[in-house]
């Protein structure tokens, strides 16, 4: 069989060679995008495996042998899914992966925030005198706060876990999930998102990118935050409709702070939020956390990801199995 793996996945690929075995081909392709592929290189592979590459419309008409593309990682915006139908090949993620990792992250930033960790830091670098005296006021116990979940799929789900030996009370907002879900994980349930906005002091966002959910959290989702809540999104860029509407919400005390493992634009480029991030503006310094797009990271969950990637394709080519199918 071929195998055709995209960027980011460095030769001589040894965890896909481990699952696809030694009498395998496997061809990195470096350049796959709508102006700049040879169709030549892609026409007989047998599989696709796939980062960043953008797959659209042409580059499936050129799949003329391919059987199945998988993804590594979970969100597929860069996949002309549809495309992928209409050629008859299958198109899966891998969601499974990376949820511990994701989990910590988020749950981490949250409570750097809500501790003041960062904030501390700041000050402390300039103090010389009165060094315990210098408490900053409005800190509140993470015992007697709400944290609100938008979203409680695997990520989610471990994001309360974890949340729960804190003493929290928790809220899950997630209209795709069937009753009684919030029971199994011990959590009160929203009917709406705004509901959940009204009482958290703590919202984490573990939502898929969608049609619905991009630019959710935008001027109306955040007028309905709690007066000084943390938000924190390691989910998908885009839910954020822009940078600037948070800075103004943080200047202003809105939002108590913000932490951001995912952008709507990576890497950023110069806006309100982003300059006074990089300057260290006092307006918000300690209140502000931003990561680049790697809380997925761990040495573990990176092989985890390539071999279920590759499991995923083999699993297909020889058994006809079907797992985590993306379908529009």
């Amino acid at each position: 069989m071929k195998i055709g793996i995209t960027d980011y996945i460095p030769a001589p690929f040894t965890i896909e060679r481990d699952v696809f075995g030694e009498d395998a081909e496997l061809v990195f392709l470096d350049a796959l995008n709508d102006d700049d592929f040879d169709a030549e290189k892609i026409v007989d592979l047998d599989a696709l495996l796939v980062w960043h590459a953008h797959i659209s419309k042409n580059t499936a008409n050129a799949l003329k042998r391919c059987k199945i593309v998988v993804r590594y990682g979970v969100g597929f915006d860069n996949i002309d899914v549809a495309a992928l139908e209409q050629n008859d090949i299958l198109f899966c993620n891998t969601p499974d992966y990376g949820t511990e990792e994701v989990a910590d992250t988020a749950v981490a930033m949250a409570l750097a925030l809500s501790r003041a960790i960062l904030a501390y830091d700041n000050l402390a670098r300039t103090l010389r005198d009165n060094w315990q005296e210098n408490t900053i006021g409005g800190i509140k116990r993470l015992a007697y706060s709400t944290v609100g979940i938008v979203g409680v799929g695997r990520i989610g789900s471990a994001v309360l876990r974890r949340f729960r030996p804190f003493g929290p009370r928790l809220l899950g907002y997630d209209p795709f999930l069937p009753s009684g879900h919030e029971k199994a994980l011990g959590y009160k349930r929203t009917d709406t998102l705004t509901d959940l906005l009204a009482e958290a002091d703590i919202v984490s966002l573990h939502c898929p990118l969608s049609s619905k959910t991009e630019g959710l959290v935008d001027a109306e989702f955040l007028s309905h935050m709690k007066k000084g809540a943390i938000l924190v999104n390691s989910a998908r860029g885009g839910l954020t409709q822009d940078l600037d509407s948070l800075h103004a919400a943080l200047r202003e005390g809105r939002l108590g702070g913000v932490g951001l493992d995912v952008l709507p634009q990576e890497p950023p480029k110069n806006g309100s939020l982003i300059d006074a991030w990089r300057a260290n503006d006092a307006a918000i310094a300690g209140r502000v956390i931003i990561n680049p797009h790697t809380a997925y990271f761990s040495e573990q969950a990176w092989m985890e990801m390539r071999q279920k990637t590759a499991e995923t394709a083999l699993s297909y080519l020889q058994h006809g199995h079907i797992r985590n199918r993306i379908s529009v």
